[in-house]
């Protein structure tokens, strides 16, 4: 990424230089280093941005569904003709290592919108039942608040279905992961999309998130972030009454039964809750297991961690690079200590950086096992490589412990049994449960209970998030 367009919006189809403003660094972090600055924007950026959205609402909304789906199509090949572009601006700001940029960030990111190119193929955006008419249209300018963790994946997983539907938008991607989001911007150009349909505008969640969500010509806010970022642009945008859909923290649980398959289930689970370095909303932190199975789980968690490779993101053989930034570096620290304070057993990991690593965000991949609910790390999200293996008595205790959580947005399932499995399943209060472990999949719809937000995304459910249902009655 060129410093020239690091210091830029893009606004109304066009690069607009704010080079003047405060600037915001972009730090590396394998090494520590400033690699570069941002423009940080403010409320009048805003107001522009969707000032441009807005007018061009009013022509983009009634375009054709073909129109829509070449700009799908378009911005789909560029993904893909761009993916070691994107992936490597991806290890630099927040230290994704290449191999898991190149295999899953890049093109989980491409998925969203292929999924989407096939929702508004097959969508119906008019159904009759007698005299009754049901319409469904777009809601109208968006602005869309997107995270540091999975930076390219969160944008797709927005802008697709508001392309789609046909609404305008406004992004704010993270000032901590911004690269990826501008290569995004100007492949947005490239792609053709018409004039104030996509907007990007930098800057912090206090200045430029606060403005967007209270803004009175945005029709509807979408934010992946933590709970109480969520909470504050949910009441920032009470005062409008527009739509709000909120993708936050969680505290994912990993159930097995005594029936599962452990000799493969455990070292799967161990890298499922530590995929992208522990730093995904979903991630099953909380391996729940029999307690007479404890010791043998122990041993095989142990194992898998051990064969993580730590280290250099920009090695293709590193598994786990850095944690993303400073300030969750820290955090992942206390809660460590946390851990240990409260009198879990560690397993392995623990405070600081691996052997051998000197500077860096680097942690080490950490198990403690004896883990009870009051425990701070089986309550609070961690957002690192921490995993809890807590020990249950019967299948009743395992479910509770499950849901003895203020989120429900991911879970995992271990069974040999699928109407167990199921049944179990039924009873986990949270947005997903997967069970053995299957592929993702773009379709499924994705978001949470409780403090995990509200809405969904992904999807033909993340496609209506971005629609109005209006009623004609009569002919």
């Amino acid at each position: 990424m060129s410093a020239e367009h690091a210091t830029r919006f893009y606004i109304d189809g066009r690069w607009l230089d704010r080079a003047d403003l405060p600037l915001l660094p972009v730090v590396d972090p394998a090494s520590e280093m400033v690699v570069g600055h941002i423009a940080a924007g403010g409320p009048a950026d805003v107001d522009l941005a969707v000032a441009a959205a807005r007018r061009a609402f009013e022509t983009y909304s009634r375009t054709s569904i073909d129109d829509r789906l070449a700009l799908l199509g378009r911005i789909l090949d560029l993904i893909e003709q761009r993916a070691e572009q994107f992936a490597q601006a991806l290890v630099t700001e927040m230290g994704a290592a290449i191999g898991f940029a190149r295999m899953s960030q890049v093109p989980f990111a491409a998925e969203h919108v292929r999924v989407q190119i096939e929702v508004l193929r097959r969508y119906t955006f008019l159904t009759l039942d007698g005299t009754i008419a049901t319409a469904k249209e777009p809601i109208g300018v968006c602005a869309l608040i997107t995270p540091w963790n999975w930076p390219l994946y969160q944008i797709t997983a927005k802008v697709a279905p508001a392309i789609a539907a046909g609404c305008t938008v406004v992004l704010k991607p993270s000032e901590l992961s911004p690269y990826s989001a501008l290569l995004f911007a100007q492949l947005m150009h490239d792609a053709g999309v018409p004039a104030g349909v996509f907007n990007l505008v930098n800057g912090t969640g206090e200045s430029v998130g606060a403005a967007l969500a209270a803004h009175p010509d945005v029709d509807m806010i979408s934010i992946t972030g933590s709970t109480r970022a969520g909470v504050l642009v949910a009441q920032a945008a009470a005062v409008t009454v527009k739509r709000v859909v909120q993708e936050l923290g969680g505290k994912s649980p990993n159930l097995f039964l005594d029936d599962a398959d452990f000799a493969q289930g455990v070292a799967k689970g161990v890298l499922a809750g530590m995929r992208n370095v522990g730093q995904s909303c979903s991630a099953p932190t909380r391996m729940l297991v029999p307690a007479d199975r404890l010791a043998e789980v122990e041993a095989l968690a142990a194992a898998a961690a051990a064969d993580i490779r730590v280290g250099d993101p920009r090695n293709p053989e590193t598994t786990m690079g850095p944690i993303a930034n400073a300030a969750q570096f820290a955090r992942v620290q206390t809660m460590i200590q946390a851990g240990i304070d409260d009198g879990a057993r560690l397993i392995c990991g623990g405070l600081g950086r691996p052997d051998g690593i000197e500077q860096g965000f680097f942690v080490r991949p950490t198990i403690f096992s004896e883990v009870t609910p009051n425990m701070r790390i089986a309550r609070e999200e961690i957002f690192g490589p921490v995993l809890s293996i807590m020990p249950y008595r019967d299948e009743a205790e395992a479910i509770a412990i499950a849901n003895d959580t203020v989120y429900g947005l991911g879970s995992h399932l271990q069974s040999g049994n699928p109407d167990r499995a199921r049944r179990v399943a039924s009873q986990i209060r949270a947005g997903q449960v997967l069970i053995n472990y299957p592929a993702w999949n773009g379709h499924a719809a994705f978001g949470g209970y409780k403090q995990s937000g509200n809405g969904r995304e992904f999807g033909v459910h993340g496609f209506e998030e971005y629609l109005e249902t209006k009623a004609i009655i009569g002919f």
